[in-house]
């Protein structure tokens, strides 16, 4: 099922471009030897997830978002994140575009983004650095640990709670009006892209549907292309073939649901928010 959601349920695009000079001197510059070789070795030495041209890609069936193709299964759901959408008059979304996809197993979201990246060097060192730097401004409580997929970063970030939920909530927690959610971060630097998730639900307790999460992560196949991009564009995703009738589908059936399970952010840094 392919979802549509409004502008405040979204995450934002993290990152500002590097200047037009930096880029350019980047694209253009030489690729000293084995540098690529060595990205691509970090982005597969756990078995995934998969640059494009790389050999020997499982055979999974996966759903093309353009930027890269997430694997498909009995109960798992794709929802396309859009930004800067409108409504109509019927309330349908208008305009917009695509900016993150969100995968849904069971009780566990895995929202997905994919980045250009420089040549000669990755960017989860310094993203987890910064997002560390951000939710600790934020009041919150961040750690490093070691994964399936090397570094991540485990979180505790607060969240706003909403009027209608106060209600069901310690009296002291509505108060103050947030509580704490964890948040798992996983970072992939590949050839000359970056793939980060970010895990919430129950797969941050559920060992089985952490694995799930984690199958689905290291079976992603991200498509970089060849185009020159500033380090820290976000890559383009498109809808999939046959998604837009399914999405018009579902709007007359009901539309959306208006919120999401998975957010962790009420308000906070562009790099860290998950809507």
């Amino acid at each position: 099922m392919f979802r549509r959601r409004r502008r405040d349920e979204e995450p934002e695009k993290n990152l500002e471009p590097t200047d037009e000079e930096t880029v350019a001197a980047e694209e253009s510059e030489a690729e000293e030897p084995g540098s690529e070789g060595k990205q691509e070795s970090a982005a597969v030495s756990h078995g995934g997830p998969w640059d494009a041209e790389a050999d020997s890609i499982p055979e999974v069936e996966r759903v093309d978002f353009g930027a890269f193709q997430v694997p498909i299964a009995e109960g798992i759901e794709h929802q396309l994140n859009i930004e800067d959408a409108e409504q109509d008059a019927q309330g349908n979304l208008v305009g917009g575009h695509f900016v993150a996809v969100t995968v849904v197993i069971g009780e566990s979201g895995l929202q997905l983004q994919a980045f250009a990246a420089p040549k000669k060097s990755g960017l989860w060192d310094e993203l987890r650095q910064e997002i560390a730097e951000e939710i600790k401004q934020a009041q919150g409580e961040t750690q490093e640990a070691e994964g399936p997929f090397g570094t991540e970063l485990h979180a505790m970030v607060p969240v706003a709670i909403p009027e209608e939920l106060k209600d069901q909530v310690p009296p002291e927690i509505a108060e103050q009006g947030f509580g704490w959610q964890p948040v798992r971060f996983l970072g992939v630097d590949g050839p000359r892209w970056f793939l980060r998730g970010v895990v919430q639900g129950a797969a941050l307790q559920d060992p089985e549907q952490a694995r799930a999460v984690e199958e689905i992560f290291a079976n992603i196949v991200v498509n970089r292309g060849d185009a020159p991009m500033p380090p820290r564009e976000l890559l383009e995703l498109s809808l999939p073939d046959g998604a837009q009738q399914a999405m018009g589908q579902q709007e007359q059936e009901g539309g959306e649901d208006g919120g999401s399970p998975f957010n962790p952010f009420e308000r906070g840094p562009e790099i860290t928010e998950v809507r």
